[in-house]
């Protein structure tokens, strides 16, 4: 491979190439040859994040990079896979391509698909398929698939939907909101009297049954957590930046102060002020 001048364009292979000159024992990148594929995980996990945001704040542009930082993460996986005869890059690609047309077969047989419920529920028998396969055609359960390296939000919810498919579910949304209710006096029983593990328990059940709300309501528990993360970060950075405007010290100004400030964020993003 050569280097491309600005008007030609890389191409797939040339990128798979590419990592392994990153990671060839002669010649290639020393902090490359470093890592494996413990340490490459986070990056993995990170870039993955990165998609995300780029998505929440609509930028195209960053959302091209982000997506092309992570191609690269299956790539450098497959490469090291690759040094050592467990699997190249090509059966990656050709081991998703399969699973893709073998869980559409409305698409690519002749199964019938009308809504995206009736794919919803071929796609869930493919899956069981695939797990009873895996296990010989042993049972096995309906949580099954849901990894343990997701967020703990998430996973919940992902969980909470294994769960309901198989009817283990609450029918009307006010029994779960009277589930929380339950949860939150636990949890402020456990903080007058519990000791930190019991107050850390009954933490866990009340996100665990707000994840669930987010369920019922047809919302990403997760989504809506890292929206609501990025909104305290607007207000609390437009906060600083007013009362340093004002010439005050953060670490120095009342509670009733930064208050103030913070309702005055809140008026901006609303068009109120």
């Amino acid at each position: 491979m050569v280097n491309k001048t600005q008007g030609e364009r890389y191409s797939f292979e040339d990128l798979v190439e590419i990592m392994a000159r990153l990671r060839d024992p002669v010649g290639g990148c020393p902090w490359d040859l470093q890592q494996n594929f413990r340490t490459i995980a986070p990056y993995t996990l990170e870039e993955a994040y990165e998609v995300a945001d780029a998505i929440d704040r609509n930028d195209m542009n960053d959302l091209k990079e982000e997506l092309g930082d992570l191609l690269l993460q299956p790539v450098y996986h497959a490469q090291m896979a690759s040094e050592s005869g467990t699997f190249t890059i090509d059966e990656v690609i050709d081991g998703v391509a399969r699973k893709m047309v073998e869980r559409h077969p409305h698409v690519f047989g002749e199964a019938q698909a009308q809504t995206a419920e009736d794919v919803n529920q071929i796609w869930d028998h493919k899956k069981t398929q695939e797990a009873e396969g895996k296990t010989g055609g042993a049972a096995v359960s309906a949580l099954d698939g849901v990894t343990a390296a997701l967020p703990a939000l998430l996973r919940a919810q992902k969980l909470q939907s294994r769960a309901a498919k198989v009817g283990f579910k609450w029918s009307r949304i006010e029994d779960a909101l009277a589930k929380l209710d339950e949860e939150f006096l636990e949890l402020r029983e456990a903080i007058k009297t519990g000791s930190a593990g019991e107050q850390a328990e009954e933490l866990g059940d009340m996100l665990f049954v707000l994840a669930n709300v987010g369920r019922m309501l047809g919302l990403n528990s997760e989504d809506a957590l890292r929206q609501c993360n990025g909104k305290f970060e607007r207000r609390f950075r437009g906060l600083e930046h007013d009362l340093k405007a004002q010439g005050k010290i953060l670490e120095q100004t009342s509670l009733d102060e930064m208050t103030n400030s913070w309702n005055e964020q809140k008026r901006r993003e609303r068009g109120t002020a």
